[in-house]
């Protein structure tokens, strides 16, 4: 996509990664309060919107939508994370105000990450075209676990958890004692970890897991790179604010996985009858807009129920 492309993308995203760990780093010790969440959401979705705009102006209208069906997309599966966060957080007991040094550093490592996975993703579809079915697969697969696998999910989390059964154990020794934000601290005359490294561990290693899910999701939308990973990371960034926004309130969306289970599987769908049936990017769009507005719209009548049937 050029060099100007990357820069209006790395500039204004490293700015505010410089604002965000300032507000990360927790240096009143407050708990990140709603209203401030809710505006930094807001940034992270205008920034990214923006962002889609510059698309539009400097390759066109197919990139542009391009873009935006592989931004909501990634934005409407990293709420998945949200859920595994959510009972991260609850399982270790972590304080609110850690919570966002936790997902921060998370956040910022996932970065990385899906850069690794995308270029080797990319590697793979360019040298062996029936890669194209396996990821579609695990498409499936995954909206298939986030219907039936919720369970197991909980209990894989818990057990990760653990401080003194956590698999995390058995690598490097940890203090079931919380010090102040830190990550590592000195003991007896040794470095051991804190129940928040553990936090930061699973963090990233429950993002991994999600990412062999999403970025295949994002290849069905584009294979050009320079889209697939600006998608994913503008998604990415703002999911520590979203977090704070919908961690309350996310276990009251019950139709919101299965919101996300149909938007998996109509992309699985969409990769593998790719040659057979191409589905224009704007249908896409669509189709995935209405499974999640639909998923949530439908939780919020049934939560709202209830109340209305009370006399």
């Amino acid at each position: 996509m050029g060099l100007w492309g990357w820069i209006l993308f790395a500039v204004p995203v490293l700015a505010m990664l410089v604002l965000d760990l300032r507000a990360a780093s927790g240096g009143d010790g407050k708990d990140p309060t709603l209203r401030s969440a809710a505006l930094w959401t807001s940034a992270w979705i205008g920034l990214a919107l923006v962002f889609g705009l510059a698309v539009y102006v400097l390759h066109g209208g197919e990139a542009a939508v391009a873009y935006l069906t592989a931004y909501v997309v990634e934005e409407s599966l990293s709420i998945d994370n949200i859920f595994v966060f959510v009972l991260i957080f609850s399982e270790l007991r972590t304080p609110a105000a850690q919570q966002r040094k936790v997902l921060y550093w998370g956040i910022v490592g996932a970065v990385f990450l899906r850069a690794v996975l995308i270029a080797s993703g990319m590697y793979l579809l360019d040298r062996f075209q029936w890669i194209t079915y396996i990821f579609a697969a695990v498409i499936v697969l995954a909206a298939a676990r986030i219907v039936f696998a919720k369970e197991q999910e909980r209990r894989a989390v818990v057990k990760a958890c653990a401080v003194c059964d956590s698999w995390v154990a058995r690598f490097v020794p940890i203090t079931p004692v919380l010090h102040d934000g830190r990550f590592i601290v000195r003991q007896g005359g040794r470095w051991v970890a804190t129940p928040l490294f553990i936090a930061l561990v699973v963090v990233e290693t429950t993002d991994f897991v999600f990412a062999l899910d999403s970025i295949p999701a994002a290849f069905a939308i584009s294979r050009v790179p320079f889209l697939v990973y600006t998608s994913n990371v503008f998604a990415m960034l703002g999911l520590r604010s979203l977090y704070f926004v919908l961690g309350g309130a996310v276990q009251r969306l019950r139709y919101l996985r299965a919101g996300l289970a149909i938007i998996l599987a109509f992309v699985g769908a969409k990769m593998l009858l790719a040659e057979v049936v191409p589905i224009p990017t704007w249908v896409s769009l669509a189709v995935i807009a209405a499974a999640l507005g639909g998923a949530v719209i439908a939780s919020v009548a049934v939560e709202r129920r209830p109340s209305l049937a009370r006399p």
